[in-house]
C-alpha cells in the first residue's frame, strides 16, 4: 500500500508538467485579413503620389536645364551663376523630398502593420488562453527549428478567430 501511494505521489506531479505547444504561420494569417489588404492599397497609392510628385520636380529640373544649356553662351554671369544655384538647390530639394517620402512611406507602413500584428497578437494570446498552450511559436519569425509533430499548428483557430476564412 505504501509502494502503490508513493507511486501515485512520484505520477501525479508529471502529469501537472504535462505542456501543450502550438505553431502558427503569421504570414498566411496577414495576407488574408482585410486590413492588411487595404493597408497595402493606402501605401501603394501614398507611394503613386509620392512617385508623381517627384516626377514633376525633376521634369522641371530637367527643362530649366535644358533652357540653361540653349542660352548659356549668351547669359551674363551673374544671371547664369544665379540660374546654376537656382538648378543645384532644386536637385538638393528633390533629392531631400525623396528620402522624406521614403521615411514617411516606412513609417506608414510601419504604423499600419502594427496595428495588424497586435490584432494578431491578441487572438493569438486568445487561443493561447483558451487552449492552455505554454507557447504557441510563429514558424515565420525565424526560429530555427520547431516541431510541427511536438505543437499543435493554430493557424486555423486563429484565422477563425479573426474571422478569416
Amino acid at each position: 500500500m505504501k509502494k502503490f501511494l508513493l507511486m501515485a505521489l512520484l505520477l501525479a506531479p508529471l502529469s501537472l508538467f504535462a505542456q501543450k505547444f502550438g505553431h502558427f504561420n503569421s504570414a498566411d494569417i496577414i495576407q488574408l485579413m482585410p486590413e492588411y489588404k487595404t493597408s497595402q492599397d493606402e501605401l501603394q497609392k501614398l507611394q503613386q503620389q509620392y512617385e508623381t510628385e517627384i516626377k514633376a520636380m525633376q521634369e522641371e529640373l530637367q527643362r530649366k536645364s535644358t533652357e540653361y544649356e540653349k542660352d548659356k553662351a549668351t547669359l551674363p554671369d551673374n544671371i547664369r551663376q544665379r540660374r546654376e544655384q537656382e538648378m543645384q538647390d532644386l536637385y538638393a530639394r528633390i533629392q531631400q523630398t525623396s528620402q522624406d517620402d521614403q521615411q514617411a512611406l516606412q513609417k506608414a507602413s510601419g504604423e499600419k502593420m502594427q496595428a495588424i500584428a497586435d490584432k494578431v497578437k491578441n487572438a493569438v494570446k486568445a487561443i493561447g488562453d483558451a487552449g492552455g498552450y505554454v507557447y504557441i511559436m510563429d514558424l515565420t519569425a525565424g526560429i530555427p527549428y520547431i516541431s510541427t509533430q511536438l505543437s499543435k499548428d493554430v493557424t486555423a483557430e486563429i484565422k477563425a478567430k479573426l474571422g478569416l476564412q
